[in-house]
């Protein structure tokens, strides 16, 4: 199944927290995937982390919205057990923060980035929907976001369009303050 053939909200929310796998599990390969930028991305975490985090209809909205969308590879990298915690009904504040801070409001593509960061001076700043802005640095061609705590996250996959938005596959989690 393509992407673009889902509905656009179904297919942003859940791109915010699914991953790109290297090696799906075994549970991943029972999983419909869906593939965006010519990689397969798995629904289970993030469907259950959007529905946790009441983000749904948020995610349903016209938009437009820029998406850095971390991989499977980038939850790994957390400490074990940080995505069963945020799942928990009374870390619901702390997953909207986490899940919001993956997304700028505004269509921003690879291009768009790339431009902003030249005029200043090879990095720009955007706010997010959760608040607080990332940092986004182009050294040569590759595009790196840094978070509030100055963590870098490259971007693995620019551009995958969409009726409401674009996104940005991302190799790291990003965290606010």
């Amino acid at each position: 199944m393509k992407l673009s053939t889902l509905p656009t909200a179904v297919a942003v929310a859940t791109l915010v927290l699914a991953a790109v796998a290297a090696t799906p599990t075994h549970a991943q390969m029972k999983e419909q995937t869906v593939t965006v930028g010519g990689a397969p991305m798995y629904p289970s975490t993030l469907v259950a982390a959007v529905k946790a985090a009441g983000l749904v209809e948020t995610l349903q909205g016209p938009g437009p919205f820029t998406v850095f969308a971390p991989t499977n590879g980038a939850f790994a990298k957390l400490p074990a057990g940080t995505v069963d915690s945020l799942l928990k009904p009374q870390m619901k504040e702390k997953l909207t923060a986490v899940l919001t801070y993956h997304v700028v409001p505004g269509r921003l593509s690879a291009k768009d980035l790339w431009e902003a960061s030249n005029k200043g001076g090879g990095k720009a700043k955007f706010k997010t929907v959760e608040g607080e802005e990332l940092t986004v640095e182009f050294k040569g061609q590759a595009l790196t976001i840094r978070d509030a705590k100055g963590n870098a996250s490259r971007v693995t996959i620019q551009n995958v369009f969409q009726s409401n938005g674009v996104i940005h596959v991302i190799d790291s989690v990003l965290m606010p303050s």
